[in-house]
């Protein structure tokens, strides 16, 4: 039996956030079998253009990936759902700061997204992650056009 994160289940995601959901699970899903350099420079271009993301706005992505797949509430699913709720936060015209990092006591290799330097729905066992890569939402300049 699979383990699943943290997140109540069921929950109700409005019709077109579950479209733009499983669009973005869907599109994560062959990015997360990329290397790490090809991941950053994908989400890297992707931010463009982007508001930081509010740790609102980071929860109810998160939570509209794991409502709609059961793969990405798995545990052993980190990579693929923090691909999901930040392509999903960039359908909404945000971006969280993207992160993966390792421990050593066990070691462990985790994935997740974060607003500033918190993670976003993260249980307390999967914190203390020392961050690797990450990819934070672009500085707001004055001059947007």
């Amino acid at each position: 039996m699979t383990d699943l994160v943290g997140v109540p289940q069921p929950a109700f995601v409005p019709p077109p956030r579950r479209l733009l959901a499983l669009l973005a699970v869907a599109a994560a899903r062959p990015l997360a079998g990329a290397g790490p350099r090809r991941i950053r420079a994908v989400l890297h271009l992707l931010r463009r253009g982007a508001v930081p993301a509010t740790r609102q706005q980071a929860a109810a992505a998160r939570q509209a990936v794991v409502t709609v797949s059961p793969r990405c509430a798995a545990d052993r699913s980190c990579l693929q759902r923090s691909l999901a709720t930040a392509l999903l936060c960039r359908a909404w015209g945000t971006w969280p700061t993207w992160c993966t990092g390792v421990r050593t006591e066990p070691f462990r290799a985790h994935a997740w997204v974060a607003v500033g330097s918190e993670p976003v729905g993260e249980p307390a066992h999967e914190r203390g992650y020392t961050p690797v890569i990450t990819v934070p939402p672009l500085p707001l300049t004055g001059n947007r056009s």
